[in-house]
């Protein structure tokens, strides 16, 4: 799957805000996401994030 800057993901579980949907803002090993809920942003490993998008 590709994965783009400035590209909205949904990700299965939910942000303890209550948002599922994040703000890819930067790609590569590890991707820069922003919850679309709250602004906090997450740098996660690239395998974690797309093991959890939601398909569909």
């Amino acid at each position: 799957m590709e994965i783009k800057e400035g590209q909205v993901i949904k990700m299965k579980k939910k942000h303890p805000c209550g948002s599922d949907e994040w703000l890819v803002l930067r790609t590569g090993i590890e991707i820069k996401l922003r919850c679309m809920g709250c602004e906090r942003e997450l740098l996660l490993p690239r395998r974690d994030v797309v093991k959890n998008i939601k398909n569909g």
